[in-house]
């Protein structure tokens, strides 16, 4: 058994990796200041030891980390729209933090910290798939911040033995993901739209894709950056490798959901990449990584879950029925 942080462990992705490490059987620490995070995450979670606070301070990452095996860095705030409206408080959370976890981590003594990057990193390289040696084009405050965070981990590594890996998500989804919030991804906010019958908002013309990576694909990856032989140093696409468009992902969803309703288009937003997907080779290679749960698999799990969630407002939208 071994011992895990779990920073912003109350947030999406970060308290589906505290899930599957105490399923495992591991010791789970979680740190978080609750800003994008949800206590109602926690809920299930029994035996993960919960501390409250900002990352940014020094002081706290220390206790954070203190008798870590491992960290897995999660924290922050994961919104391209935001950080073009407010990059303060972003840079904050996704470099000043980054900094004092590191520090704290080599303070500590961890094996291992794993760094949730962002394909955002990449902007709008006309090349695809994406490819961890190709040149980064970073397309807002967010995109910069995680990248700097990506560099940091690769210097820490380089000046102070601190073993580091990062994963750069692609687009990632699935239950927990918060819908009620404008910076949601566009599955959590088009499903929403759908259950309630709701028309779901395109920024675009629809034809812009994206490689959406379903949560269990990017905790099985992490959890095997964490051990796996020489990898220290490295960052990786963390993705399925294909990519569907806004249009067709609409489409989908009202063939699962079982309903007809067209979407509302609206100008692009400032930031948006046009097309994402990832090579995931390397990630194969270094990791032995591949996807376990296909998108439309994913789709249906984010579905079913959102239907128990929004129970009352989904009543009255019919089970799509059985083949």
């Amino acid at each position: 058994m071994a011992s895990y942080l779990v920073t912003g462990g109350a947030g999406f992705i970060g308290s589906h990796l505290a899930e599957e490490l105490l399923r495992r059987g591991h010791s789970v620490r979680i740190a978080d200041n609750f800003v994008t995070g949800k206590r109602h995450n926690l809920a299930h979670l029994r035996g993960a030891e919960v501390l409250e606070g900002d990352l940014a301070d020094t002081c706290f990452a220390e206790r954070a980390a203190c008798g870590m095996d491992y960290v897995l860095h999660q924290a922050a705030i994961p919104s391209v729209p935001r950080s073009v409206e407010d990059p303060w408080p972003s840079n904050r959370s996704n470099i000043d933090a980054t900094l004092s976890v590191l520090m704290a981590a080599r303070k500590a003594g961890v094996k291992r910290v794993v760094y949730a990057a962002s394909s955002s990193a990449y902007g709008n390289t006309p090349t695809l798939p994406k490819r961890e040696d190709m040149p980064t084009n970073p397309r807002s405050p967010y995109a910069l911040q995680k990248l700097v965070g990506e560099q940091y981990c690769r210097l820490f590594t380089e000046l102070y033995g601190l073993e580091t890996v990062c994963t750069r998500y692609f687009n990632v989804f699935g239950p927990r993901q918060d819908p009620s919030s404008p910076y949601s991804g566009v599955i959590s906010l088009f499903t929403s739209a759908l259950l309630t019958g709701n028309r779901p908002v395109i920024y675009g013309d629809g034809q812009q894709t994206r490689d959406f990576t379903y949560v269990a694909n990017v905790v099985s990856g992490v959890l095997l950056a964490c051990e796996a032989p020489n990898v220290a140093g490295e960052m990786m696409n963390m993705a399925t490798g294909g990519r569907i468009s806004l249009n067709d992902l609409v489409r989908v969803l009202n063939r699962i959901i079982g309903t007809n309703v067209s979407p509302i288009y609206k100008q692009s937003r400032a930031g948006d990449v046009r097309d994402s997907q990832a090579d995931i080779s390397k990630a194969s290679r270094l990791l032995g990584y591949q996807p376990i749960v296909s998108l439309e698999d994913g789709l249906a799990n984010t579905v079913a879950w959102c239907r128990t969630t929004m129970a009352p407002l989904a009543a009255e939208i019919p089970e799509k029925p059985a083949a």
